[in-house]
């Protein structure tokens, strides 16, 4: 019985050790700044700045699109198809719906660069644009994200900036925080939608 309670102390503290070595590696990760205008429990109103950054268009269900656009975007960013030094990775990948039925899926560009100091791409997939300043809404919520677990989100969200008068002026844009090692419930996953100024 001794033994068994040994055992059990050591795993507890090898998945203790795992998990605040997951947080500390996102933890130096860098993320878009923002100013925080609201903040009420998983619900915030956000000011973003001007962000540059790396896309590609994708088709396909949500998680087969993230998917899909990871692979080239990550390949632009580690320098496998081009020349020129590599460009830190940042949070969060993001996913945003098109009229069209396809997706944009988005890597932040670190803050160093502008779109003149970037390497250009080596293929026509990804694109390199800035994006204007935007105040956006957001929920933050963990899991292991599926089609059922953003709409919930979402409608949450949508609900929740009925409630403060503000409009919604375009498509939401799905964020995910970490990697797919991590566990569910570290994980930070958000739903984001621009606002009407």
């Amino acid at each position: 019985m001794t033994k068994l309670i040994w055992i059990l102390g050591g795993v507890a503290i090898l998945v203790i050790a795992g998990c605040a070595a997951l947080a500390a590696r996102s933890a130096n990760v860098e993320q878009p700044p923002y100013t925080s205008v609201t903040l009420d429990g998983d619900f915030e109103l956000r000011d973003y700045s001007e962000l540059t950054v790396a896309e590609v268009t994708t088709t396909g269900g949500r998680q087969s699109a993230v998917s899909a656009g990871f692979g080239p975007l990550a390949g632009y960013i580690f320098a496998k198809e081009r020349e020129g030094e590599k460009i830190a990775m940042t949070a969060p990948v993001t996913q945003t719906p098109q009229a069209d039925g396809d997706w944009t899926v988005r890597f932040i560009m670190p803050s160093q660069y502008t779109l003149d100091t970037l390497p250009r791409p080596a293929g026509s997939s990804v694109r390199l644009q800035t994006l204007p300043p935007r105040r956006m809404a957001a929920v933050r919520f963990s899991g292991v994200t599926t089609d059922e677990m953003i709409a919930e989100q979402e409608a949450r969200l949508l609900a929740w900036m009925q409630t403060q008068g503000l409009t919604p002026a375009g498509t939401p844009t799905y964020a995910y925080y970490n990697d797919p090692f991590t566990p569910g419930f570290m994980r930070r996953n958000e739903v984001l939608v621009p606002v009407t100024p």
